[in-house]
């Protein structure tokens, strides 16, 4: 079991806290270590900074993070509030940054790969946003040929969480559905079913943050709200 592994409630896997204490009680104590988490919602949620919260707290306990960014992350902001330094833990970050969804594909796999191969201890693996480029790809004819290459990643990422017993943290991107008029996750309902666990990100006020269950093996939907703050998250005052 990892430093910052706990049991869940009962039997079952071993969860990554996530530095929030009210969202750690909503998922049974973090994030699974042997399937995939995706976090959706619109910009400015707070999907990345729970991703670099998860992947900061990992390595600083020593153990290396594969961090695959599509979206332009600051390595300086991953290690922001970090009494290590930037450049004492990002030497524990594997940084992939794809142009495309094709070099995304080969960042997966050849990432995976190396997490899989055990040579170093990998705590976790992030793909932030897994839907930038795929996205790009709707409505063309190079559409099917991009959700069939976004499938193989979303299954190598999951055969890497199951084999390498790491969390897998995935971000997505949403669209707005003007016949229910409901904001949902892209990629429909593929994306849900691959994921073990759903949350989705809202901004119900400038300094807040809430994150709702939408889908867990285990736990009852329910939510938890967090501050950003300047270094990172924390706990809103009465959930401490």
């Amino acid at each position: 079991m990892s430093p910052t592994a706990t049991p869940a409630e009962g039997a079952g896997p071993t969860r990554l806290p996530t530095g929030v204490p009210a969202l750690d009680r909503l998922l049974g104590g973090g994030y699974d270590t042997d399937g995939l988490t995706m976090l959706y919602g619109e910009g400015g949620s707070g999907k990345t900074v729970l991703c670099l919260a998860a992947a900061t707290q990992v390595a600083r306990e020593g153990r290396h993070v594969l961090y695959i960014d599509t979206e332009g992350v600051s390595p300086e902001r991953a290690a922001a509030g970090s009494g290590d330094g930037a450049s004492a833990l990002l030497r524990r970050w594997l940084l992939a940054s794809p142009r495309s969804l094709e070099e995304q594909g080969r960042a997966v796999r050849t990432g995976c790969a190396l997490v899989r191969e055990g040579r170093r201890p990998f705590g976790l693996v992030v793909l932030d946003s897994a839907t930038l480029y795929y996205r790009l790809a709707l409505g063309t004819p190079e559409e099917d040929e991009a959700r069939s290459e976004l499938l193989h990643e979303l299954a190598e990422l999951l055969a890497t969480a199951i084999h390498a017993e790491v969390p897998v943290l995935l971000t997505n991107q949403v669209w707005h559905n003007v016949t229910t008029g409901v904001t949902e996750p892209l990629g429909g309902s593929f994306l849900i079913h691959v994921a073990k666990t759903v949350l989705r990100l809202e901004r119900p006020a400038p300094d807040r943050r809430r994150a709702v269950l939408v889908k867990h093996r285990s736990r009852p939907e329910g939510s938890a709200e967090f501050r950003i703050t300047g270094t990172g998250i924390e706990g809103l005052p009465s959930e401490l």
